[in-house]
Parts: C-alpha cells; structure tokens; sequence
C-alpha cells in the first residue's frame, strides 16, 4: 500500500480514570484511499464517532448504499456483520465504551441503541450538536481527542448494577461458557430476570452475548492457529460441534468459517486455512 494514501490513523492511551468507561480511542483519517467491502463481525465495542470529514456509508447486516451515509453517530451492540464503505475522505474522532461504560455514559438509553446508528443530536440534544461543533473546530488530533474525553467523563453517572456487573465478568472471564442459569442463581436472581435486567443495561440477552463471546474466542484461536482445524477450534471455544460454530460464523461474521479465513488471510499471514465450515 502506498504510505502517501493510506489512512492515518492515531491511538491514543486510555488514561486509567477512564479505563473503567472506555476501551479505546482514535483519531483517522483517509487521504485518497476508500474502504470497500470493510466489515466489523459482531463487535463487541460501542462506539460513538464524531465525523469530521465526508460520512462512511454503514449499513448492518447488509451492504451499504448512498442512503446509508452516517455522520456523527452513536451505535450500540449488534450480533451480526457491520459493513462499512468510504469516499476516501473520511475523518473522525472515536470513542469505544466498554459494555459497562457505555451504561456509564448513556444509562437507560442503552437498549434504544442494539442494532441502531443514532445520530448524536438526536441522542444527546443540544450537547451532542455543540460536541461535534467543539471538535470540528479544534486545532489539532490531540485537542479533540482531549474534548471528546472530558466530554464523557462528565456524562459517565450513570452506576450499572453489581449484580450485572458480576453477570458480566463471569461471562467475560468464561469467554461466553459460563451457564447463563448457574450465573442467575448465583447472584439470586431467576433466569428471567436476569436477562431482563441485563437488555437494560447491555442492550442484548445474556444468551446473545455468550455466543458473541465464543465467536470471538474462535476467531482468536484461529488467528492464532490450531492443528486441529475447525473442529478442535469448536470444542475450545466452546461450541457443541463445528455445525454451532459454522452456524455462528454466519450469522455473526456472514460468511462461513472458510471464507472469513479466506478474506482476512490476506491481512493476516498467521490465519489458518481450512478446507471446512
């Protein structure tokens, strides 16, 4: 890839007192070079992205189109494939809340963004439009990260439930294994309520997320490789067999197993290959 076209894109650290809110932040920026046919699977992140140059098309589930350019936005979970298309002009500063933090940040609004891309002044009024304001207007990467970060942390007060807390970690910890219906006795709750409780503050069931959790643990494990192939990745992660798997794959990534291994290969040498799935 030529280095005069390709995206600049900046991480900045995430400072330990919002290490608890966010996961991660950036800046990017395209300087001729569009995306095509870029896609994120089920991510696990939330983001909120104040666009500064033209907007990416994003669509979920599906390919985008003209009508699906998205400015300014906040987006919530989503168990399926986000697929994201530019003009090579994009610019934007992003913000990825954890699951915690975004109930931090947005408190019952949570649920109203699964499977949703809600523009930022529609979502947060006034402040939301001054926001974008503020960070078109900034000299420089650094100060809007800075603006946006201040920005959170004034709004992160909302406090997510122990219980849900604790529901999380140990769904977190397991990498999706754990027993949705262990988890709710343990923390004395029935199975209803905890998957009640938990779409309020999540956005999705504890069930959903388990299996988010076990495709992601998959694509590490492929990433990494596994001389057992496909089927030795499905037992690891903690499928029943390598049908649940490619079932997964599907609905989270839209492609089987063998060709998401086919696709991202090609920017990952490391990918396994695998004639299965």
């Amino acid at each position: 890839m030529d280095a005069s076209v390709a995206p600049e894109v900046i991480s900045r650290p995430v400072p330990a007192h919002m290490a608890h809110v966010v996961s991660s932040i950036s800046f990017y920026r395209e300087r001729g070079l569009a995306l095509t046919g870029f896609r994120h699977a089920a991510p696990l992140a939330v983001p909120l992205l104040v666009s500064l140059g033209t907007p990416f098309r994003i669509a979920l589930g599906r390919e985008p189109g003209d009508a699906d350019t998205q400015p300014s936005f906040a987006a919530g979970l989503f168990p399926g494939p986000v697929r994201i298309e530019s003009d090579g002009r994009a610019m934007c500063v992003q913000i990825d809340f954890t699951l915690l933090g975004a109930y931090r940040f947005y408190g019952g609004a949570v649920p109203d963004l699964t499977a949703r891309m809600v523009d930022i002044g529609d979502l947060l009024g006034r402040e939301g439009r001054d926001l974008g304001e503020m960070v078109a207007e900034a000299d420089g990467w650094q100060r809007r990260l800075e603006i946006i970060e201040t920005f959170v942390l004034a709004r992160a007060v909302h406090e997510p439930s122990p219980a849900i807390a604790a529901a999380l970690g140990r769904l977190g910890r397991s990498a999706g294994a754990a027993r949705i219906s262990d988890i709710a006795t343990d923390i004395g709750w029935s199975r209803k309520h905890l998957a009640r409780r938990f779409h309020n503050e999540i956005g999705v069931s504890p069930k959903t997320l388990a299996r988010m959790l076990r495709f992601h643990r998959a694509c590490q494990l492929a990433r990494i490789g596994d001389a057992r192939g496909w089927a030795g990745i499905a037992i690891e992660a903690g499928y029943a067999d390598q049908a649940h798997l490619a079932r997964d794959f599907k609905e989270f990534s839209g492609e089987s197993p063998s060709v998401w291994a086919a696709r991202l290969e090609q920017l990952d040498p490391r990918l396994i290959r695998e004639a299965g799935g």
